[in-house]
């Protein structure tokens, strides 16, 4: 999407907070790059995550995690961990805190070597009230865009999601 100068500009002297409102930095080419454009967008949502769901104490891979197994009961860990491309190494850590609220328990499956993901009771019931929760958020970030620049967003997302040179099937985030 071309910019006109007047948007360029503003983009590379954001006003910096905390600071003096005179006091600018000039971001260069990183106002036209994807990747930063993107990571960006990604901490104002999880800013805006935060907002809404700061009084839950869940964060957005905990949601994430949550709203696998509720759909997908008995997954194993790793086939949790793999789908939403989450570190093992970390995931055995955010469930042991989903495990120790009383919201998710494992159990062991028939390998005896790994176990199955299910919500608890408590669980379910907490779940309920995230996806209120997760309406509030999505209605947020969608207010800033037309429907039509929300779907090609959502579509231009998922083309770099999905594109096999540039994400292997094993991607793993530490977030």
């Amino acid at each position: 999407m071309k910019r006109n100068v007047s948007d360029r500009a503003a983009l590379q002297r954001p006003e910096m907070e905390g600071h003096d409102d005179s006091m600018h930095v000039n971001l260069g080419p990183l106002v036209e790059g994807l990747g930063y454009a993107l990571r960006r967008a990604q901490l104002a949502s999880f800013k805006s995550f935060q907002q809404v769901f700061g009084e839950s104490g869940i964060t957005p891979a905990q949601f994430s995690a949550l709203l696998v197994i509720e759909l997908n009961p008995g997954l194993r860990q790793n086939q949790v961990s793999d789908a939403l491309g989450i570190k093992r190494a970390n995931f055995v850590g955010l469930i042991d805190k989903l495990e120790q609220r009383g919201l998710v328990e494992r159990i062991s499956a028939a390998d005896r070597r790994s176990y199955a993901l299910h919500l608890t009771a408590h669980g379910r019931k907490f779940v309920k009230t995230l996806h209120t929760l997760n309406v509030v958020q999505e209605d947020r970030l969608r207010a800033v865009l037309s429907p039509e620049q929300g779907s090609m967003l959502l579509e231009a997302l998922n083309a770099i999601i999905n594109s096999v040179d540039l994400i292997q099937p094993n991607r793993e985030m530490s977030w």
